[in-house]
């Protein structure tokens, strides 16, 4: 997704990869310019929600309404209490190898260090996180994830009593200003949505712990369940395969059924005529004016469906390889939206493009059909895509930032506008 400073305006409304994930954060963008078109999203805004005994990842995750415990006034269920009576974490040091009272606090999973994790604030971080485990379990490592830009995200590994299985947690914090601020709209909107996903046909992670406003934490966070899987962003053998499973994960998205009171918030556009800048150095400014002008006309009518509104192959996981390829994971809901079925096939399609080249954007429409999703036809569809893919410009290699820390180095600046480009031209030619 576009990143603050990509030639928009940003508003409340957006996030980046969430979930559990195995060795990386989903990436995600920044973004959201315009007016909002409904209410602020699902899940109204709360002090806590706790949810426990937590189980194994490879389990069946039991309904969150079985444990949620903690919702008025931030009072914590007995589980919470009994870990609360435990001796606060030490302040240490920092360092890789560092501790936090008796838990180790590991670099990041490529053997580097951000430096981050100390100090009063990252132990109440810390105590907050395991007032949601189960009486007798406790976090023995924390690991940062990488791959996310928007948010802080760590990996808490959790051991139980009696040679229960050890599992894992995934922890997510908003620690820039500009995401503080919004925190607690967006958090809130994804716990309420991760709530709707539990026992649907998407694989989501489980909401085990909120503190939206950072009252208990260092700064407004999350845990939720560790999902098994990985990004795959990889150009191989198995991409077409990858990009059949996004599209029928994708139709499977918009297939949920809610009922009118559980909806989201209606989407939002992301760019708008005036916002858009032609890189620099552009040959093509015919190809942009067109393309411009065509967002520039009244959206299309459309019927309305559940949205992720940030799907892409950074924020899905998978499992496997050749036939054996499955996807494991949808994370980021934080931008869950209700609206036309176009719009999140856009938003992958350009990812697609830039990823793998304008080929691969183009085709994905195909593939979502094949999988039984509908879109619209002709100019109505390439409005949907055209609003999508101008989100992007000039700066669509700051979307590549995560891509490119997992072994994508070939995406450079010059690739993805030749590509953004390419695809634009692309589009016309196919849709008009």
């Amino acid at each position: 997704m576009p990143a603050p400073g990509a030639g928009f305006r940003v508003a409340v409304g957006l996030g980046e990869g969430v979930g559990a994930l195995e060795d990386t954060v989903a990436g995600g963008g920044e973004g959201g310019v315009g007016q909002a078109r409904g209410d602020e999203g699902a899940g109204a805004a709360q002090a806590f929600v706790v949810a426990g005994p937590l189980p194994h990842p490879s389990r069946a995750r039991p309904a969150l309404s079985d444990f949620d415990g903690c919702r008025n006034g931030g009072r914590l269920p007995s589980v919470a209490r009994e870990s609360a009576r435990r001796p606060p974490a030490a302040r240490s040091g920092a360092g890789r190898g560092r501790r936090v009272g008796s838990v180790p606090v590991i670099g990041n999973e490529d053997g580097t260090d951000d430096g981050t994790d100390g100090g009063p604030g990252w132990a109440a971080t810390l105590r907050w996180a395991g007032q949601a485990l189960a009486p007798g379990e406790r976090i023995t490592a924390v690991t940062p994830l990488r791959g996310g830009w928007t948010s802080r995200m760590r990996r808490l590994d959790v051991e139980g009593p009696n040679g229960a299985p050890p599992y894992a947690l995934v922890l997510r914090s908003f620690v820039t200003p500009f995401y503080r601020r919004h925190a607690p709209a967006l958090l809130a909107r994804e716990a309420g949505v991760l709530r709707l996903l539990e026992g649907g046909g998407v694989p989501a992670a489980r909401l085990v712990a909120l503190d939206e406003h950072g009252v208990a934490c260092d700064h407004p966070s999350l845990v939720m369940t560790r999902l098994p899987g990985s990004v795959r962003v990889a150009e191989d053998a198995d991409a077409p395969r990858r990009a059949d499973l996004l599209a029928a994960q994708l139709a499977a998205v918009h297939a949920l059924r809610v009922g009118k009171e559980q909806r989201p918030r209606t989407w939002q556009a992301w760019t708008a005529p005036g916002l858009v800048r032609v890189p620099e150095g552009t040959g093509r400014r015919a190809l942009w004016a067109r393309a411009v002008e065509v967002i520039g006309g009244s959206a299309p009518a459309y019927r309305a469906c559940f949205l992720h509104r940030d799907f892409h192959p950074g924020n899905v996981l998978f499992t496997g390889s050749g036939q054996g390829l499955a996807v494991s994971g949808v994370v980021d809901w934080v931008e869950t939206s209700w609206g036309p079925a176009d719009l999140d096939v856009a938003h992958c399609a350009t990812a697609l493009a830039l990823l793998h080249g304008p080929g691969a954007g183009l085709a994905f429409a195909e593939r979502y059909r094949a999988a039984g999703g509908t879109l619209a036809e002709g100019g109505d569809h390439l409005y949907w895509r055209l609003l999508d893919a101008l989100a992007f410009a000039p700066d669509a290699h700051r979307v590549a930032v995560p891509w490119r820390e997992l072994g994508r180095t070939d995406l450079t600046p010059a690739l993805l506008t030749a590509r953004l480009e390419d695809y634009l031209q692309a589009l016309f030619d196919r849709y008009v």
